[in-house]
């Protein structure tokens, strides 16, 4: 459902949506528009009014936000198609509530990244066989890889795009990425250092020193098909940034704000993890899903939000 919340605080909308309720032929236009989506012409020929008329109320529903009109191609010419944009409104009369920050979180499957590239060694595996051929880049693109439990690869990266919806009507106040991930060493090696970085909205926040790929005993949630001599387990890191820069385990690693991850700029929040070309250490990377290693988890995006004043409230279904 669409709905529109109101408060005193933002004297200017709640006039303009008065006054856009305060004639009966702009609510006989919001009653039509419940039906369906119609021009100009067929509200004028339902109403058995002039067609300005209904132009210059269209004009005012429009400016309060309560419909949204598109241009459609017609027999006479180019007309405004109008539907209604809301389905409930609130008005709050009291004192509004002090600002509440809600967190938000998705899931990503480490399978289900949007673009990759990946130099051997490399390979995928789910949680009950390897997936294609190991050491072959051509299978990351497989339609089977969307069910991978790990993944890894010498050099390269893979880069996840997250939604943004819940953007729509709040502003973030801290971004946060948590996955479990270890270099990429033959068979396993704890003194494998890798440089690893993380990239939001193709923003480098920075890069962390792994010191191994771990080994020698089974990971948590490891199957048993995969032998003990490879990689078995990683670290989980969580990578934080708000408006005073980005920390990783709580540890400031960059100058890196949120205003410059541009957050809004696209229909999505793209995360790239990977090791640079001109990395000191490319040691390669596991990177672990939740049937797989320590921690039973794939990747998770976490938006600390707070709700953006006079805006609509979120889409519900």
């Amino acid at each position: 459902m669409k709905n529109l919340e109101l408060n005193l605080e933002d004297p200017q909308r709640l006039c303009a949506v008065a006054k856009a309720l305060g004639s009966e032929v702009r609510i006989r236009i919001m009653q039509l528009l419940n039906e369906c989506s119609m021009n100009i012409v067929e509200l004028a020929q339902r109403l058995n009014v002039p067609i300005s008329t209904v132009s210059n109320n269209i004009v005012i529903l429009e400016e309060a936000d309560l419909i949204r009109t598109e241009r459609q191609n017609g027999v006479r010419g180019v007309m405004k198609l109008c539907s209604r944009k809301k389905d409930n409104i609130f008005i709050n009369l009291g004192k509004a509530a002090p600002d509440r920050v809600e967190s938000m979180f998705q899931v990503m499957p480490i399978g289900q990244y949007s673009d990759c590239w990946a130099e051997p060694v490399c390979g995928l595996v789910n949680s009950t066989n390897i997936i294609g051929r190991m050491d072959d880049p051509t299978i990351f693109y497989d339609p089977d890889r969307v069910n991978a439990q790990l993944l890894w690869f010498r050099k390269g990266y893979v880069e996840y795009r997250f939604s943004r919806q819940a953007l729509t009507d709040h502003f973030v106040t801290c971004l946060e990425v948590s996955f479990e991930a270890c270099s990429e060493a033959p068979n396993y090696r704890k003194d494998w250092p890798s440089d690893i970085s993380v990239w939001i909205n193709e923003v480098e926040l920075g890069t962390w020193q792994c010191p191994g790929d771990f080994g020698g005993r089974r990971g948590r949630y490891s199957p048993d098909f995969w032998p003990l001599s490879s990689t078995q387990y990683g670290l989980l890191k969580h990578w934080k940034v708000d408006d005073k820069g980005c920390m990783l385990d709580d540890q400031r690693i960059s100058d890196v704000t949120l205003d410059q991850l541009h957050l809004e700029d696209k229909p999505y929040i793209s995360l790239r993890i990977g090791i640079r070309e001109d990395a000191l250490h490319q040691g390669g990377i596991n990177l672990f899903g939740e049937k797989f290693g320590d921690y039973n988890q794939a990747i998770i995006m976490r938006l600390d939000c707070m709700k953006k004043s006079g805006n609509e409230g979120r889409n519900e279904q």
